[in-house]
C-alpha cells in the first residue's frame, strides 16, 4: 500500500467524490484508510451513567485505498505513486512530476 498517514489524497469514487483530505489512519492489513472529514457516519452512543444522555456522534469510517489518489504537492492534481532507489533506500515519487514525497 503506497498511501501512508499524513498524505493528502482526493476521493475518486463514491459519495464523497472530488473531496480532498489528509489521511489520519492507515490499515495496511485490510488495504483501508481513514481520511479526515470524508466517509462520515453517525454513531449512536448510549449513556455511561444514569444521569447522562445518549449522543449521536459523527465519525469518519475507513474505506478502501483504491477509492483515492495521491495529490501531487507540486501541481495539486491527482497522480499515481512510484518507487525509486536512492542510496539503497526506497523513496516514493510522483509519476507526473517525478518529485520525491
Amino acid at each position: 500500500m503506497k498511501i501512508k498517514k499524513d498524505d493528502n489524497v482526493i476521493v475518486i469514487s463514491g459519495k464523497d467524490k472530488g473531496k480532498t483530505g489528509k489521511v489520519t489512519l492507515a490499515i495496511p492489513s485490510d488495504n483501508k484508510i481513514v481520511v479526515a472529514g470524508i466517509n462520515i457516519r453517525k454513531i449512536h452512543k448510549k449513556p455511561k451513567s444514569s444521569g447522562q444522555k445518549g449522543q449521536i456522534i459523527d465519525q469518519a469510517s475507513p474505506f478502501h485505498v483504491s477509492n483515492v489518489m495521491f495529490v501531487d504537492p507540486k501541481t495539486n492534481k491527482p497522480t499515481r505513486l512510484g518507487v525509486k532507489m536512492v542510496n539503497d533506500k526506497k523513496v516514493r515519487i510522483t509519476q507526473k512530476s517525478k518529485t520525491e514525497v
